[in-house]
Formats: structure tokens, sequence, C-alpha cells
């Protein structure tokens, strides 16, 4: 097998994520446009307003989910482990999974706090099982200059004598 297919667990977390970001934002336009024909107020919230900010938050967040989404599939991809931004919003992804698994168990019930903890325990899987691209062991450093005696000294590498005691 190639090298894109070997660790399909990117994959499956770039469809997963892909897919809450649309639901994410489906549901949350679809909560904007009941609250919006119901032209109900809550404890004295404009019905417009509260109509707008859900459907706005749930372009955000789904923008947010599919933003971690494309990470995950640059992973995939390349074959690599997220570097920098990536890394971060993948780490923050799988925060916002834990917390809302967490606050789902109640309201939600048990099936959406197992989903979660999946999608958390996907998320953590990709995060931890991509190493950096291997080297062999007897290569040369990349900033070593032939012949210059950096990095072939053959000497094996210690630790430091242990301190003792005045």
């Amino acid at each position: 097998m190639g090298p894109v297919v070997r660790r399909p667990v990117a994959w499956i977390v770039a469809v997963v994520l892909f897919g809450e970001a649309f639901g994410i934002a489906a549901l949350n336009w679809f909560l904007g446009v009941v609250v919006d024909r119901q032209d109900m107020s809550l404890a004295g919230l404009d019905p417009h307003m509260m109509s707008v900010s859900s459907k706005i938050g749930g372009v955000v967040f789904g923008l947010y989910f599919a933003l971690c989404g494309l990470v995950a599939l640059l992973v995939a991809l390349r074959n690599r482990r997220p570097a920098g931004l990536g890394r971060v919003l993948l780490i923050s992804a799988a925060v916002v999974h834990g917390l809302l698994g967490a606050f789902t168990w109640g309201p939600v019930g048990w099936p959406a706090f197992v989903y979660m903890e999946l999608v958390l325990g996907l998320i953590v899987l990709l995060l931890m099982t991509y190493d950096g691209p291997a080297e062999p062991a007897d290569a040369e450093p990349a900033d070593a200059v032939p012949g210059d005696g950096a990095g072939d000294s053959g000497a094996p590498v210690t630790s430091p004598p242990a301190p003792t005691a005045p």
C-alpha cells in the first residue's frame, strides 16, 4: 500500500469533521429560522437578533470545523503530522469535543456523549500517531558538511557525570 492509505485515521477524521461542519451550520441555521418564524421573545430579547446570531454562530462554528477538517485532510495527503497552527486547531477541536461531550450527557443523552468522545479519541489518535519523517540512525545531521568532522566523531553519546555532594 502507498503511504497515503497506510494510516486511514486522518481520512476518517477529515470526513467526520467536514460532516460536523455541515451539520452544525445546518442545525444552527434551522434553529435561527424556527426562532424567526415563531416571533416570540425570550426574556425580552429581540427574536430577530436571536435568529441572526444563531445563523452567524452556526456559520462561524461550521467554518471552524471545516478548517479543522482541512488540516486533517492535509495530514492525510502529506502523511506527516500537523505542525504550527494546524496542530493548535486540532488540539482545540479535541478540547471542544471533550467539553461538548460533557455538556451533552444530560440534555441530549448518552449517544451524543459517546459520539463526541469517539471524535475526541479520533482527533487525539491523529495527533499521537503521526510521527515526523524518520531519519536513519546512521545519517549525518542536515547541517554537517561532508569531511568537516561534524557529526562523524565516532564517539558514543554518553550522559554527563552525576553531580557529587560537597
